[in-house]
Protein backbone atom coordinates (compact mmCIF):
# COMPACT_ATOMS: atom_id res chain seq x y z
CA UNK A 1 0.00 0.00 0.00
CA UNK A 2 1.20 3.01 -1.05
CA UNK A 3 2.62 5.74 1.69
CA UNK A 4 2.07 9.44 1.22
CA UNK A 5 2.72 12.42 3.23
CA UNK A 6 -0.43 14.61 3.76
CA UNK A 7 -0.34 17.88 1.73
CA UNK A 8 -1.69 21.12 3.04
CA UNK A 9 -3.82 21.14 0.17
CA UNK A 10 -7.65 19.79 -0.10
CA UNK A 11 -6.42 17.67 -3.27
CA UNK A 12 -4.23 15.47 -1.68
CA UNK A 13 -6.84 14.70 1.14
CA UNK A 14 -9.09 13.56 -1.61
CA UNK A 15 -6.73 11.71 -3.59
CA UNK A 16 -7.36 7.75 -2.85
CA UNK A 17 -4.47 7.10 -1.63
CA UNK A 18 -2.76 9.39 0.91
CA UNK A 19 -0.44 10.90 -0.53
CA UNK A 20 1.35 14.22 -0.78
CA UNK A 21 3.19 15.64 -4.75
CA UNK A 22 5.85 18.42 -4.62
CA UNK A 23 6.01 20.33 -7.32
CA UNK A 24 8.77 22.25 -9.19
CA UNK A 25 9.14 24.93 -11.78
CA UNK A 26 11.36 25.67 -14.62
CA UNK A 27 9.53 28.69 -15.71
CA UNK A 28 10.54 31.31 -13.12
CA UNK A 29 11.62 33.92 -15.98
CA UNK A 30 9.31 36.70 -16.33
CA UNK A 31 9.35 36.60 -19.84
CA UNK A 32 8.38 33.06 -20.33
CA UNK A 33 4.55 32.05 -21.49
CA UNK A 34 4.07 28.81 -20.90
CA UNK A 35 2.98 28.34 -17.08
CA UNK A 36 1.84 25.00 -15.01
CA UNK A 37 -1.15 26.43 -14.12
CA UNK A 38 -2.28 24.33 -10.64
CA UNK A 39 -0.15 24.81 -7.75
CA UNK A 40 -0.20 21.23 -7.27
CA UNK A 41 -1.07 18.22 -9.74
CA UNK A 42 -3.80 15.67 -9.14
CA UNK A 43 -1.88 12.41 -8.66
CA UNK A 44 -3.55 8.88 -8.80
CA UNK A 45 -3.06 5.29 -9.57
CA UNK A 46 -4.49 3.52 -12.40
CA UNK A 47 -6.35 0.54 -12.78
CA UNK A 48 -2.71 -1.24 -13.80
CA UNK A 49 -0.42 0.25 -10.83
CA UNK A 50 0.91 3.04 -12.92
CA UNK A 51 1.13 6.17 -11.69
CA UNK A 52 -0.94 9.24 -13.16
CA UNK A 53 0.32 13.00 -12.92
CA UNK A 54 -2.57 15.27 -14.10
CA UNK A 55 -2.96 18.94 -15.16
CA UNK A 56 -3.42 21.86 -16.93
CA UNK A 57 -0.39 24.24 -18.61
CA UNK A 58 -1.50 27.93 -19.61
CA UNK A 59 -0.17 30.02 -22.55
CA UNK A 60 0.15 32.89 -21.06
CA UNK A 61 1.05 34.94 -24.27
CA UNK A 62 -1.76 36.76 -26.07
CA UNK A 63 -0.81 36.85 -29.43
CA UNK A 64 1.30 33.49 -30.23
CA UNK A 65 -0.01 30.08 -30.04
CA UNK A 66 2.58 27.60 -28.82
CA UNK A 67 3.16 23.72 -29.51
CA UNK A 68 5.92 21.54 -28.33
CA UNK A 69 5.46 22.23 -24.99
CA UNK A 70 7.23 19.35 -23.11
CA UNK A 71 6.85 18.54 -19.35
CA UNK A 72 8.79 16.17 -16.98
CA UNK A 73 7.70 14.45 -14.30
CA UNK A 74 10.16 12.88 -11.69
CA UNK A 75 9.08 10.00 -9.64
CA UNK A 76 10.34 8.90 -6.29
CA UNK A 77 10.33 6.56 -3.53
CA UNK A 78 10.51 7.29 0.38
CA UNK A 79 14.32 6.36 0.77
CA UNK A 80 16.20 7.73 -2.16
CA UNK A 81 16.70 11.50 -2.83
CA UNK A 82 17.15 10.51 -6.42
CA UNK A 83 14.14 10.18 -8.52
CA UNK A 84 13.75 6.19 -9.44
CA UNK A 85 12.23 7.57 -12.77
CA UNK A 86 12.28 10.11 -15.19
CA UNK A 87 9.15 10.85 -17.00
CA UNK A 88 9.17 13.03 -20.15
CA UNK A 89 6.03 14.11 -22.18
CA UNK A 90 3.55 16.39 -24.30
CA UNK A 91 0.48 18.50 -23.54
CA UNK A 92 -3.24 17.13 -24.80
CA UNK A 93 -3.35 19.93 -27.11
CA UNK A 94 -0.37 19.79 -29.93
CA UNK A 95 -0.97 23.41 -30.03
CA UNK A 96 -2.41 26.07 -27.14
CA UNK A 97 -3.79 29.14 -28.65
CA UNK A 98 -3.04 32.14 -27.68
CA UNK A 99 -4.45 32.61 -23.94
CA UNK A 100 -5.40 29.30 -23.81
CA UNK A 101 -4.73 25.82 -22.12
CA UNK A 102 -4.26 22.06 -22.67
CA UNK A 103 -4.36 19.51 -20.13
CA UNK A 104 -1.47 17.00 -19.44
CA UNK A 105 -1.47 13.61 -18.73
CA UNK A 106 1.78 11.52 -17.92
CA UNK A 107 2.36 8.31 -16.08
CA UNK A 108 5.06 5.98 -14.66
CA UNK A 109 7.32 4.05 -16.78
CA UNK A 110 5.92 0.91 -14.53
CA UNK A 111 3.13 -0.15 -12.09
CA UNK A 112 5.84 0.76 -9.34
CA UNK A 113 4.32 0.33 -5.99
CA UNK A 114 7.93 1.82 -4.48
CA UNK A 115 6.81 5.72 -6.15
CA UNK A 116 5.50 7.90 -3.34
CA UNK A 117 6.67 11.45 -4.93
CA UNK A 118 6.59 12.94 -7.79
CA UNK A 119 7.60 16.79 -8.99
CA UNK A 120 6.15 17.95 -12.19
CA UNK A 121 8.59 20.91 -14.30
CA UNK A 122 8.43 22.19 -17.44
CA UNK A 123 11.69 21.71 -19.93
CA UNK A 124 10.73 24.10 -22.88
CA UNK A 125 8.10 25.22 -25.70
CA UNK A 126 8.55 26.43 -29.27
CA UNK A 127 5.80 29.03 -31.10
CA UNK A 128 3.42 28.12 -33.74
CA UNK A 129 1.59 28.41 -36.29
CA UNK A 130 -2.54 28.67 -35.38
CA UNK A 131 -4.68 25.87 -36.23
CA UNK A 132 -7.78 26.88 -37.36
CA UNK A 133 -11.41 26.43 -35.66
CA UNK A 134 -12.99 23.92 -37.89
CA UNK A 135 -13.81 20.82 -35.68
CA UNK A 136 -17.07 21.26 -33.39
CA UNK A 137 -18.01 18.67 -30.69
CA UNK A 138 -21.14 18.85 -28.51
CA UNK A 139 -23.16 16.32 -26.37
CA UNK A 140 -25.85 14.09 -28.28
CA UNK A 141 -26.58 12.23 -24.50
CA UNK A 142 -25.05 11.73 -20.76
CA UNK A 143 -25.67 9.31 -18.23
CA UNK A 144 -24.08 8.57 -14.83
CA UNK A 145 -25.03 5.54 -12.92
CA UNK A 146 -22.08 2.82 -11.60
CA UNK A 147 -20.81 3.91 -14.53
CA UNK A 148 -20.66 7.01 -17.37
CA UNK A 149 -22.72 6.50 -20.38
CA UNK A 150 -21.58 9.64 -22.85
CA UNK A 151 -22.74 9.48 -26.80
CA UNK A 152 -21.31 12.68 -28.69
CA UNK A 153 -20.59 14.37 -32.15
CA UNK A 154 -17.52 15.79 -34.14
CA UNK A 155 -18.48 17.82 -37.06
CA UNK A 156 -15.92 18.52 -39.83
CA UNK A 157 -17.26 22.03 -41.51
CA UNK A 158 -13.02 21.96 -43.72
CA UNK A 159 -11.08 20.00 -45.34
CA UNK A 160 -10.13 16.32 -44.85
CA UNK A 161 -8.38 16.13 -41.28
CA UNK A 162 -6.33 12.96 -40.13
CA UNK A 163 -5.03 11.84 -36.48
CA UNK A 164 -8.26 13.62 -35.09
CA UNK A 165 -8.66 12.87 -31.75
CA UNK A 166 -11.34 13.81 -29.31
CA UNK A 167 -10.26 14.67 -25.39
CA UNK A 168 -12.57 14.66 -22.40
CA UNK A 169 -11.27 15.82 -19.15
CA UNK A 170 -12.80 14.61 -15.92
CA UNK A 171 -12.97 17.84 -13.56
CA UNK A 172 -14.20 17.78 -9.36
CA UNK A 173 -16.13 20.12 -7.64
CA UNK A 174 -13.89 22.07 -6.13
CA UNK A 175 -12.05 25.95 -6.67
CA UNK A 176 -10.64 25.82 -8.46
CA UNK A 177 -11.20 22.60 -10.12
CA UNK A 178 -8.71 19.48 -10.65
CA UNK A 179 -8.28 17.54 -14.01
CA UNK A 180 -8.78 14.27 -12.37
CA UNK A 181 -8.34 12.56 -15.84
CA UNK A 182 -8.10 12.92 -19.08
CA UNK A 183 -10.30 10.56 -21.90
CA UNK A 184 -8.92 10.06 -25.23
CA UNK A 185 -10.97 8.66 -28.15
CA UNK A 186 -9.18 8.33 -31.63
CA UNK A 187 -11.21 9.07 -34.31
CA UNK A 188 -8.33 8.99 -37.17
CA UNK A 189 -9.52 10.03 -40.63
CA UNK A 190 -12.56 12.79 -41.28
CA UNK A 191 -13.86 13.68 -44.46
CA UNK A 192 -14.86 17.44 -45.01
CA UNK A 193 -18.02 18.17 -43.90
CA UNK A 194 -18.69 15.28 -42.09
CA UNK A 195 -20.28 13.88 -38.76
CA UNK A 196 -18.45 10.89 -36.90
CA UNK A 197 -20.46 9.80 -33.67
CA UNK A 198 -18.39 8.83 -30.69
CA UNK A 199 -19.67 7.04 -27.26
CA UNK A 200 -18.19 6.64 -24.03
CA UNK A 201 -19.03 3.62 -21.24
CA UNK A 202 -16.76 3.37 -18.44
CA UNK A 203 -16.21 3.81 -14.82
CA UNK A 204 -14.75 7.41 -13.84
CA UNK A 205 -13.82 8.65 -10.80
CA UNK A 206 -16.79 9.08 -7.86
CA UNK A 207 -15.12 12.91 -7.95
CA UNK A 208 -16.08 13.81 -11.37
CA UNK A 209 -18.76 16.55 -11.77
CA UNK A 210 -18.49 17.32 -15.06
CA UNK A 211 -16.03 17.12 -18.00
CA UNK A 212 -14.32 19.31 -21.04
CA UNK A 213 -15.15 18.23 -24.29
CA UNK A 214 -12.44 19.25 -27.51
CA UNK A 215 -11.44 17.88 -30.25
CA UNK A 216 -7.68 18.25 -32.46
CA UNK A 217 -6.28 17.17 -35.93
CA UNK A 218 -3.14 17.63 -37.81
CA UNK A 219 -4.94 20.91 -38.96
CA UNK A 220 -7.73 21.93 -36.79
CA UNK A 221 -8.94 22.11 -33.43
CA UNK A 222 -12.19 22.74 -31.75
CA UNK A 223 -14.31 24.82 -29.64
CA UNK A 224 -14.32 23.68 -25.90
CA UNK A 225 -17.66 22.43 -24.31
CA UNK A 226 -18.17 22.14 -20.43
CA UNK A 227 -20.54 19.19 -19.82
CA UNK A 228 -22.13 18.66 -16.51
CA UNK A 229 -22.16 15.36 -15.13
CA UNK A 230 -26.18 14.29 -14.06
CA UNK A 231 -26.61 13.12 -10.55
CA UNK A 232 -26.09 9.52 -10.82
CA UNK A 233 -28.93 7.81 -10.65
CA UNK A 234 -28.73 5.63 -7.82
CA UNK A 235 -26.91 8.07 -5.70
CA UNK A 236 -29.10 9.45 -2.61
CA UNK A 237 -27.53 12.09 -0.68
CA UNK A 238 -27.53 10.39 2.97
CA UNK A 239 -27.17 13.55 4.99
CA UNK A 240 -27.80 17.38 4.92
CA UNK A 241 -25.65 19.89 6.45
CA UNK A 242 -27.89 22.49 7.95
CA UNK A 243 -25.68 24.81 9.20
CA UNK A 244 -22.44 25.89 9.90
CA UNK A 245 -20.89 27.84 12.55
CA UNK A 246 -17.63 29.07 14.72
CA UNK A 247 -17.46 28.87 18.40
CA UNK A 248 -15.05 29.19 21.44
CA UNK A 249 -14.26 26.53 23.53
CA UNK A 250 -17.19 27.50 25.40
CA UNK A 251 -19.54 27.43 22.68
CA UNK A 252 -20.28 30.68 22.32
CA UNK A 253 -20.86 31.55 18.46
CA UNK A 254 -18.31 34.15 16.89
CA UNK A 255 -18.29 36.18 14.21
CA UNK A 256 -14.64 37.66 15.02
CA UNK A 257 -12.24 35.59 15.78
CA UNK A 258 -8.64 36.33 17.69
CA UNK A 259 -5.71 35.14 16.19
CA UNK A 260 -3.53 32.19 17.88
CA UNK A 261 -7.29 31.35 19.06
CA UNK A 262 -8.52 27.18 19.17
CA UNK A 263 -11.85 27.65 18.35
CA UNK A 264 -14.34 24.88 16.90
CA UNK A 265 -15.81 24.72 13.55
CA UNK A 266 -19.10 23.04 13.55
CA UNK A 267 -21.07 21.61 11.07
CA UNK A 268 -25.36 20.67 12.21
CA UNK A 269 -26.20 17.94 10.22
CA UNK A 270 -29.26 15.99 9.49
CA UNK A 271 -29.24 12.27 8.62
CA UNK A 272 -32.16 11.20 6.41
CA UNK A 273 -31.26 7.67 6.88
CA UNK A 274 -28.39 5.35 7.67
CA UNK A 275 -25.71 3.93 4.86
CA UNK A 276 -25.90 1.01 7.21
CA UNK A 277 -29.08 -0.68 7.83
CA UNK A 278 -28.10 -3.58 9.95
CA UNK A 279 -25.77 -1.13 12.48
CA UNK A 280 -27.67 2.18 11.88
CA UNK A 281 -24.46 3.80 11.37
CA UNK A 282 -22.91 5.69 8.02
CA UNK A 283 -19.14 6.32 8.39
CA UNK A 284 -17.85 9.37 7.08
CA UNK A 285 -15.41 11.65 6.52
CA UNK A 286 -15.99 15.87 7.52
CA UNK A 287 -13.90 18.25 5.71
CA UNK A 288 -13.17 21.82 6.41
CA UNK A 289 -11.53 24.36 4.17
CA UNK A 290 -10.75 28.03 5.01
CA UNK A 291 -9.96 30.37 2.05
CA UNK A 292 -9.18 34.22 1.66
CA UNK A 293 -12.00 36.66 1.19
CA UNK A 294 -9.88 38.45 -1.26
CA UNK A 295 -7.76 35.77 -2.92
CA UNK A 296 -9.17 32.48 -2.18
CA UNK A 297 -5.90 30.96 -1.07
CA UNK A 298 -6.33 27.94 1.15
CA UNK A 299 -5.51 28.74 4.73
CA UNK A 300 -6.26 25.67 6.16
CA UNK A 301 -7.28 22.09 5.68
CA UNK A 302 -8.72 19.91 8.44
CA UNK A 303 -10.57 16.54 8.21
CA UNK A 304 -12.25 13.80 10.70
CA UNK A 305 -13.15 10.37 10.60
CA UNK A 306 -16.80 9.57 12.69
CA UNK A 307 -19.46 7.69 12.25
CA UNK A 308 -23.26 9.09 12.41
CA UNK A 309 -25.64 6.48 14.71
CA UNK A 310 -29.37 6.47 13.42
CA UNK A 311 -31.20 9.50 11.80
CA UNK A 312 -31.93 12.55 12.46
CA UNK A 313 -29.77 15.76 14.08
CA UNK A 314 -25.90 15.30 14.30
CA UNK A 315 -22.90 17.21 14.46
CA UNK A 316 -19.31 17.10 13.39
CA UNK A 317 -16.44 19.71 14.88
CA UNK A 318 -13.03 20.51 13.58
CA UNK A 319 -10.50 22.68 15.68
CA UNK A 320 -8.86 25.60 14.09
CA UNK A 321 -6.13 28.43 15.22
CA UNK A 322 -6.40 31.50 12.75
CA UNK A 323 -2.72 32.57 12.63
CA UNK A 324 -3.10 35.06 10.50
CA UNK A 325 -5.61 38.10 10.31
CA UNK A 326 -8.16 38.89 7.79
CA UNK A 327 -11.78 38.12 6.14
CA UNK A 328 -12.18 34.36 5.59
CA UNK A 329 -14.58 32.36 4.10
CA UNK A 330 -15.43 28.00 5.14
CA UNK A 331 -16.25 25.15 2.85
CA UNK A 332 -17.09 22.13 4.03
CA UNK A 333 -18.19 18.76 3.01
CA UNK A 334 -19.36 15.21 4.48
CA UNK A 335 -18.00 11.87 2.38
CA UNK A 336 -18.19 8.46 3.24
CA UNK A 337 -14.56 6.46 3.31
CA UNK A 338 -14.90 5.87 -0.80
CA UNK A 339 -14.76 9.35 -1.23
CA UNK A 340 -18.16 10.34 -2.67
CA UNK A 341 -19.94 12.77 -1.17
CA UNK A 342 -23.47 11.96 0.80
CA UNK A 343 -24.06 15.56 1.60
CA UNK A 344 -23.84 18.60 -0.94
CA UNK A 345 -21.45 20.93 0.23
CA UNK A 346 -22.81 23.46 3.51
CA UNK A 347 -23.78 26.84 3.35
CA UNK A 348 -20.56 29.05 3.41
CA UNK A 349 -19.98 31.04 6.65
CA UNK A 350 -18.00 34.70 6.52
CA UNK A 351 -15.30 34.92 9.28
CA UNK A 352 -13.30 37.95 10.26
CA UNK A 353 -10.03 37.30 11.89
CA UNK A 354 -8.11 40.22 14.03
Amino acid sequence: MLKFVLGAFLVFLLIPFSQSFAQEYSDNAPTLSVSLTSEVPYVYQDSDGYTVVVGTVKNENTQTPVTNVLIQVNFFDDFDPSPIEVVQGRTTLEVIPPNGESTFSIKSETPNPAITEASVSLLGFDSSSSKQMGLTVYSSEVSLDKTLSFEGILKNSGAPNSDTNVYMALYDGFEPSRILEVITLELGDVEPDAEVSFNVNRQIDARAVGFLLFAESDIFSSNFVDVELPEPQSLTKLVTISSVSVTDPNGVKLSTIPLDTVVHVKSDTWIQFAADQATDETPYTYYVQIKESATGKVEYIGKDDGRFIGVGPQSSIIDWIPKSSGLYFIETFVWDRNDVPIADQGPFVLINVQ
